[in-house]
């Protein structure tokens, strides 16, 4: 019997199929944008919650030691990684994490890195907050992208950067990074005084045959990056737990740890739900077996997908999916380029299609218009449907 089971999420006043209206022409589209997933939680996580529900108080919740526990021991044993506990804190999602940090870690106007294609949200994290951003866009080879470390750190020299939100592994477009890949990009970090927050949320969606590596892990030496170095994760997309929300900031450094305290003293943020805790220490300790399902149906979508657009549009070029359960695509061979610039591609997807996708241009502006991001964390018929609709309106 599967783990793995399908929800149809209409009508539950789900963002991702309820919400469609709020930033697409029109509410009946296939939803393959915002980066959830339509698969029920580990019976694990519904049952830690239902017993919370039956015992029927709702007061003050304390945090047990085995919410901690649970995940110290999932990062020692799937990512090598060994977190003491005092580093630990507790965010309501790792989007509020990096912009409370871009607070705390650069000054007013001070400059920003981050590597585009690169999550939208980062980018609104520095303009929101007054910093001011610095692109070095990841180059887009024969062999996939790979990041431009010698235009990183002339743009470090150049603007005086003084933090990089750092996206590992890669989204939008799936890149699981190598060790010595984050190697160098830390130790020119580190060489010139540049903060960073490493954005993990996906470090446990990873395909066969690569490797997720945490970047407080990427030294020769145990703790070589503390000093420069956040990392924030979750549970998240790993179990499908957004709306929990519940988060969490691994901070080594004592100094940076001091500030982030104070900051949330100052906005009394500093504790999440009780079922936010429950559902997070119930996947951690429980949930493996249902993520080890989960990975062979996101990879079947993936090379179905795939293969059927390659096979069909062979000019279509879709990125290698080595982590997260987002597809990179690039249709740009079928578009008239001043087409793009008047709204071509959201006329394609949503008008021809049917389909709400992740728009390129959203992660890092028109150089990647001809681009869409589909989230693949769905059953087979949607993802079907996704390619025969496609490939039907590229073909006419």
């Amino acid at each position: 019997m599967s783990l793995i089971k399908y929800i149809d999420r209409k009508g539950t006043d789900c963002f991702k199929w309820d919400g469609l209206k709020n930033s697409f022409s029109r509410g009946d589209l296939l939803p393959m944008w915002v980066a959830d997933m339509d698969f029920e939680v580990p019976e694990c996580v519904s049952r830690g919650l239902r017993k919370y529900i039956d015992q029927g108080a709702f007061g003050y919740y304390f945090t047990p030691d085995g919410y901690y526990d649970a995940f110290i021991s999932w990062e020692k044993k799937h990512h090598g990684y060994e977190v003491k506990r005092e580093w630990m804190r507790f965010a309501p999602g790792v989007v509020p994490a990096f912009n409370w940090l871009v607070q705390i870690l650069a000054d007013k106007g001070e400059p920003v890195a981050v590597m585009p294609p690169v999550y939208y949200p980062f980018m609104k994290a520095v303009e929101n907050n007054g910093r001011r951003l610095v692109n070095v866009p990841l180059l887009h080879t024969p062999d996939g992208y790979v990041m431009d470390h010698k235009a990183f750190e002339e743009a470090i020299i150049r603007e005086g950067v003084k933090l990089f939100i750092f996206c590992s592994p890669h989204n939008p477009v799936g890149c699981v990074w190598k060790k010595d890949e984050i190697k160098r990009v830390l130790d020119i970090c580190s060489r010139h005084r540049v903060f960073v927050i490493s954005d993990e949320i996906h470090h446990d969606i990873v395909m066969s045959g690569h490797e997720h590596v945490p970047a407080a892990t990427a030294g020769d030496k145990a703790g070589e990056y503390d000093d420069i170095l956040v990392t924030l994760t979750a549970a998240t997309k790993t179990f499908n737990l957004a709306s929990v929300q519940n988060s969490i900031a691994v901070i080594p450094n004592e100094d940076i740890r001091a500030k982030w305290d104070a900051f949330t003293q100052g906005i009394s943020v500093s504790s999440g739900n009780a079922f936010g805790y429950i559902a997070v220490r119930s996947a951690y300790e429980e949930g493996r077996p249902w993520l080890e399902e989960l990975l062979g149906v996101i990879e079947g979508n993936y090379r179905y997908l795939r293969n059927r657009l390659e096979d069909e549009l062979p000019k279509v070029k879709v990125t290698e999916l080595q982590g997260t359960y987002l597809m990179w695509i690039d249709l740009s061979a079928y578009m008239d380029p001043e087409d793009l610039k008047a709204g071509g591609m959201e006329r394609l997807m949503e008008d021809e299609c049917g389909i709400a996708a992740d728009y390129g241009s959203w992660f890092g502006g028109d150089g990647y218009a001809g681009f869409i991001r589909l989230n693949i964390a769905t059953c087979r018929e949607n993802i079907e449907f996704a390619a025969d609709r496609i490939i039907a309106a590229l073909k006419k």
